[in-house]
């Protein structure tokens, strides 16, 4: 059985204090389309600055700031990784984060008053199924006495082994198969926590400005100071609280147990960066597969992406809703603000570029050609292009009816003609060339 990606039903906003910084934060959530996955928005600066959840986008902070962040060293979101775990156990896949300064506000030091905040407004499925990345080889990464290992399996699973030099921080260990109820229940009210002895350390870094006996366990000689923990092994939990939110900054569902001994964030990253490492060698060894339409008349995304190379954010079609294998073919694009190019096309006046529009129509030939089955597993090349005309803007919250139908087809070379409709009107229409080469090319 399938899964479905999900977003949230209507935005809403949370404010806090951020627990390194001590600055008042205003976040808001949007509900994102299918396949735009998590992305986090500066609203606070003057260009928006736009940084989207990717291993390739963890910032790596050399003097360790006991935090998760994404961005550069310029531009930076702190601090992500309790909200990143409430996504993650909601198995949430698209949405817009808008926050007006650095940091993610810290609220009660575990993830439940922000897991309350989503169920409140609601999580909907959409039309895509959720991509999934299944290890495929046991990982491991290490430093001095902290470990961690990942290796196959079906589910989600994390055991946890916590052993601190301190009496009241040792040997503790726990297990869980995450799943949304388990999260819930067993992680996200569990708080982040510190040694009493490193307090002072940390503001004197410039850290903790916003920790608190309430929202942070300072555990001193004789146990928790001004507090008192909600499980007997809450420190170990919220661990596997950080390492849930670690994790999903891969930018979709890990399946694989995990094993880990008194690891944090950096650690953690390490072996995020490790895992998508080892996907990418994946996908360099692998052609292009071959989709098996079974006599199906529509394709969604999923099938989409097993006929044609493009992803993200290159990937300009959603759905192909009627398709003649090699002769005809109707394919959607739904336009919407949260598309990349309409930072710089138009910030004041958002246009579609018609090169875009051209680029769509290409990429649902491309679908249609390589529907039959003597190019299954091949490639489609744009060669030439001809009579293009524009004949209407294209704005967000367009759906582009994209029509085209083969002129002349011969072994090497096809000719399509394209047009693109809203609302019945046509904005676009090309004539197009296409060659065809190995899925191999991908490879070289």
């Amino acid at each position: 059985m399938s899964v479905k990606q999900r977003t949230i039903k209507q935005e809403f906003s949370i404010s806090g204090i951020g627990l390194h910084t001590g600055v008042s934060v205003d976040v808001k959530f949007k509900p994102a389309e299918v396949n735009v996955g998590i992305v986090f928005i500066r609203i606070d600066l003057k260009d928006k600055h736009i940084i989207r959840v990717s291993p390739e986008n963890v910032f790596s902070d050399l003097q360790g700031t006991r935090c998760t962040s994404l961005g550069t060293k310029d531009v930076q979101v702190r601090t992500v990784e309790h909200l990143m775990s409430v996504l993650c156990g909601l198995n949430i896949s698209n949405l817009i984060v808008e926050v007006n300064a650095e940091e993610i506000p810290g609220m009660c030091g575990s993830a439940k008053e922000i897991l309350y905040a989503f169920k409140k407004a609601g999580v909907v499925e959409q039309d895509a199924d959720q991509e999934f990345y299944e290890i495929k080889e046991p990982i491991g990464v290490q430093s001095k006495d902290a470990s961690i290992y990942i290796v196959p399996s079906q589910d989600f699973k994390i055991s946890y082994t916590l052993d601190y030099d301190h009496p009241y921080l040792r040997s503790q260990f726990f297990s869980i198969n995450v799943t949304s109820e388990s999260f819930e229940n067993e992680i996200a009210p569990c708080r982040t926590f510190c040694v009493e002895s490193e307090a002072a350390e940390l503001k004197a870094r410039g850290l903790g400005k916003g920790a608190s006996y309430k929202n942070t366990l300072v555990v001193g000689k004789d146990g928790v100071l001004e507090n008192e923990t909600l499980f007997k092994d809450e420190f170990a939990r919220h661990k596997i609280l950080d390492f849930i939110g670690d994790l999903y900054l891969f930018g979709m569902p890990i399946k694989g147990h995990v094993f880990a001994v008194r690891s944090g964030h950096k650690l953690n990253l390490e072996l995020l960066k490790k895992i998508y490492r080892q996907k990418e060698k994946n996908k360099k060894n692998t052609v292009v597969p071959v989709f098996n339409e079974e006599g199906r008349r529509e394709i969604n995304i999923n099938g989409i992406m097993q006929i044609l190379p493009h992803r993200y954010p290159f990937l300009l079609i959603d759905r192909v809703v009627e398709v003649e294998k090699g002769r005809k073919a109707i394919g959607l694009k739904n336009v919407t603000i949260n598309e990349n190019f309409f930072q710089g096309h138009f910030p004041t006046n958002p246009v579609m570029p018609g090169v875009l529009m051209v680029e769509a129509m290409a990429q649902t030939a491309g679908v249609m050609m390589l529907t039959d089955e003597d190019r299954h597993g091949r490639l489609a090349f744009f060669m030439a292009i001809d009579k293009v005309k524009f004949r209407k803007v294209v704005s967000p919250g367009d759906q582009l009816i994209i029509e085209v139908e083969v002129i002349k087809d011969r072994t090497r070379v096809a000719q399509v003609k394209g047009s693109s409709k809203v609302n019945g009107e046509v904005v676009a229409e090309a004539d197009m060339m296409f060659s065809f080469a190995p899925s191999s090319f991908l490879n070289q």
